[in-house]
């Protein structure tokens, strides 16, 4: 899930090769869960989605492949959200009311100025734009 995984030693399992390919799917400023890429694949579960990331993850955008409740995933919420400004992903406010771009990239942030993702903006549902197909 940190994408840290090293995807180039020794071939990859089939499972892990089609949850990749549907993450390289997935356009910039875009998000799908890990429920969201079993659901596609008709196969596995987010548990299983999530193993796949966390080992093989690094070769692929990682962070579109989130949680479904919008929070960063912990231990990588500065790099994911240095991705998602810019990409330009749809993020809710913090509590403050601030947005993530008003802040620096490198400025220190506990868990509850960490904001969150818009999953109803920002959530892919595996179609191409204006095809209605995936």
């Amino acid at each position: 899930m940190s994408g840290t995984g090293d995807s180039t030693a020794g071939e990859l399992p089939a499972y892990a090769e089609r949850v990749l390919a549907v993450a390289e799917l997935i356009p910039a400023g875009r998000v799908m869960t890990y429920g969201d890429i079993a659901e596609w694949l008709d196969e596995g579960g987010p548990r299983q989605v999530g193993r796949v990331m966390a080992l093989y993850g690094g070769a692929v955008p990682w962070w579109r492949v989130v949680r479904a409740d919008g929070h960063l995933l912990p231990g990588s919420e500065l790099r994911a959200l240095a991705h998602y400004r810019d990409e330009g992903t749809p993020l809710r406010t913090t509590p403050t009311g601030d947005t993530p771009q008003g802040g620096g990239r490198g400025a220190a942030m506990t868990r509850d100025h960490i904001p969150r993702l818009n999953m109803r903006r920002a959530r892919w549902d595996g179609r191409q734009e204006g095809d209605g197909e995936p």
